[in-house]
C-alpha cells in the first residue's frame, strides 16, 4: 500500500511552493492485509494516518485483474473510512507511480485527481465518478457488472516525482484520465476507449454535457455541444426472448463551423440532426459490442430484464452471461439542434464567397 499525504508547511504557508520540500510525500508499507499495511505506515510517518481524509483510491491494473473484492473488504470495514471518495484504476502502471507524480496548478495531486474526475464527467463525458458504496452495490447486484475510470501517466514517471516537474511550463509527466475499465464480477477484463466510454455514459444516462463533431453535407466538419441528454432503458421479454430498448433524446447547440453550410435553412439543420442521430447510435452500439466481447453486462441490462419480468429472470439468471452475448438491443435516438451561437452564418462560407 502507498499513501500520499500533504506537507502542511509547504501548502499552507504564505510562501507555499517556494520551499525546498515537495507539497506531498508518499509512504509505502507491505503486508498481507490492508489494515496491517495502513497501521504499519506509523513506523515511517510522524503523524497518524486519518483514513477519513481519503479523497481518491487508486488500484493498480495488475491487482485489479486479480480481483478487487479482498482489498475492498478491508476498506469498507474500516470505521474511519467515509464513502465519499472516488475509486480509479492505474492504467498500464502501478498506483504507487500515479501517487508519486507532482502536478501543477493543484499542488496536492490527490485533490487534482479528485477535481479533474468531477470536472471531466461534468463537461466531457467519457469518465465516470464511482464511489465505494456504488462499487459495492454493482458488485453485489445480479445483472450488473462495474466499471471504473482509468488514469494514465503521460511522460516519464521518474521525472514526474521531482519538484522541477511543477516548475516547468510543459511538465515532464502528468496525469490524465483515459477510458473505462470493464469488470467481470470483481476482475478487470478489458478497457473501453474514449468513444466507447462516452457510449457507456449515454446508455446509463450519465451525460450532463459534452462536445462532438459531425461531417457537413458538403464536406468539412461542424462541432455540436450536447446541453441536455436523457436516456430511457426498458427491458422486455416476448415469448421467452429478452430484449432491451434504449430511447435517447439529446439537445445540442452548434459550437463551431468549419464547412460551407447555410444554418438558416431548416433543411440543413434537419440533415445535421439525422447525422447526429446516426453518430450517437454508432457510439452507443460500439460500447455494447465491446461489453459483449468481454461478456460483461456493465450496463445493467440484466437488471432491466428483472424489472420487466421477475419470473423469467429468476428462472434464467444462472445462464444470463450466455444470453447477454446474443441479447438484441434496440437503440432509438432523437437529436434536436436548438441554438446556433452568436453567429448565424458560416464564417468559412462567407470568407470564401
Amino acid at each position: 500500500m502507498t499513501i500520499q499525504i500533504v506537507n502542511p508547511g509547504e501548502v499552507a504557508s504564505k510562501r507555499a511552493g517556494t520551499g525546498m520540500t515537495t507539497p506531498v510525500s508518499t509512504f509505502k508499507a507491505t503486508s498481507l492485509t490492508i489494515f496491517e499495511a495502513l497501521r504499519k505506515i506509523a513506523t515511517q510517518s510522524p503523524r497518524k494516518v486519518y483514513s477519513s481524509h481519503l479523497r481518491i483510491l487508486v488500484i493498480s491494473e495488475e491487482l485489479a485483474r486479480e480481483g478487487i473484492t479482498p482489498i475492498l473488504d478491508g476498506i469498507l470495514r474500516n470505521h474511519e473510512m467515509r464513502t465519499d471518495f472516488y475509486i480509479v484504476i492505474a492504467k498500464g502502471t502501478t498506483a504507487e507511480n500515479v501517487l508519486k507524480i507532482l502536478t501543477p496548478i493543484e499542488k496536492i495531486s490527490s485533490n487534482k485527481m479528485f477535481t479533474t474526475l468531477e470536472m471531466s464527467e461534468k463537461i466531457w463525458a467519457p469518465t465516470v465518478k464511482v464511489r465505494l458504496d456504488a462499487l459495492i452495490s454493482d458488485l453485489q447486484t445480479e445483472g450488473k457488472d462495474p466499471v471504473l475510470t482509468g488514469i494514465q501517466i503521460k511522460g516519464g514517471p521518474s521525472k514526474g516525482e521531482e519538484k522541477s516537474n511543477i516548475n516547468r511550463i510543459d511538465p515532464n509527466a502528468f496525469l490524465q484520465y483515459s477510458g473505462l475499465a470493464i469488470f467481470k464480477n470483481d476482475k478487470l477484463v478489458g478497457w473501453l476507449n474514449e468513444k466507447e466510454s462516452k457510449g457507456y455514459n449515454y446508455i446509463l444516462d450519465n451525460v450532463k454535457s459534452t462536445i462532438g463533431h459531425l461531417n457537413c453535407p458538403a464536406g468539412g466538419i461542424l462541432a455540436v455541444e450536447v446541453v441536455r441528454s436523457k436516456t430511457r432503458m426498458r427491458g422486455r421479454v416476448d415469448n421467452g426472448n429478452p430484449q432491451i430498448f434504449l430511447d435517447v433524446f439529446l439537445e445540442g447547440d452548434v459550437g463551431e463551423v468549419q464547412c460551407k453550410i447555410d444554418l438558416i435553412d431548416p433543411q440543413s439543420i434537419d440533415k445535421l440532426e439525422k447525422t447526429a442521430q446516426k453518430e450517437v447510435q454508432t457510439i452507443m452500439e460500439s460500447a455494447i459490442q465491446k461489453a459483449k466481447k468481454y461478456d460483461a453486462d456493465i450496463f445493467g441490462f440484466g437488471e432491466a430484464i428483472y424489472r420487466a419480468d421477475p419470473k423469467y429472470w429468476n428462472k434464467n439468471k444462472d445462464n444470463w452471461k450466455e444470453q447477454f452475448l446474443d441479447l438484441p438491443v434496440h437503440v432509438n435516438t432523437q437529436v434536436k439542434i436548438r441554438r446556433l451561437g452568436t453567429v448565424s452564418d458560416s464564417l468559412v462560407q462567407k470568407t470564401k464567397e
